[in-house]
């Protein structure tokens, strides 16, 4: 019984150290990379955020205009901060971020989605002008309008002459 209780306290103390292992030198090295928003549509602007980043350093992507530059900023996490531009025709679908600060370069896959353009129907947004459709349709509530205020007019004549 002393045995399982000692081994047991001895586990317990091995997976407490070797959890807070990584987090004690995740800051030596670019880590938590984020970026916001994470679905964003083509032309807008993306915030990177990333630990471990004591020095600056720079984001790189496919949906990039251009490197993203990271600044660090004040805090115990050694932050960087920086903002890209998605360019105009990124295709839509994830793309991955490739952070290098400190001479260390780390990969998120999939950190964020560019979304495409919406692509609508016919309807009403033709631009040659009216098709034989739309003409067919006009010309015969026109016609209806005729003849409906044709009867009606009949109608009216022949109310008087009683």
């Amino acid at each position: 019984m002393r045995n399982t209780r000692a081994l047991a306290v001895a586990g317990a103390a091995v997976a407490a150290l070797g959890l807070s292992a990584p987090a004690a030198v995740a800051w030596d090295t670019p880590s938590n990379i984020v970026a916001l928003p994470s679905v964003i549509a083509r032309g807008g602007q993306l915030t990177i955020t990333v630990d471990g980043c004591r020095h600056g350093g720079t984001a790189t992507s496919n949906a990039f205009t251009m490197p993203a530059t990271l600044s660090p900023v004040s805090g115990a996490k050694e932050t960087a901060r920086g903002t890209a531009t998605i360019r105009n025709n990124a295709r839509p679908g994830p793309y991955d971020i490739t952070v290098r600060c400190d001479g260390k370069s780390l990969t998120k896959p999939q950190a964020f989605t560019v979304i495409g353009g919406v692509r609508g129907g016919i309807g009403g947004s033709s631009t040659t002008g009216a098709t034989p459709t739309d003409m067919a349709i006009g010309g015969g509530l026109v016609a209806a309008a005729l003849v409906g205020g044709g009867v009606f007019w009949m109608r009216r004549r022949a109310e008087r002459s009683v």
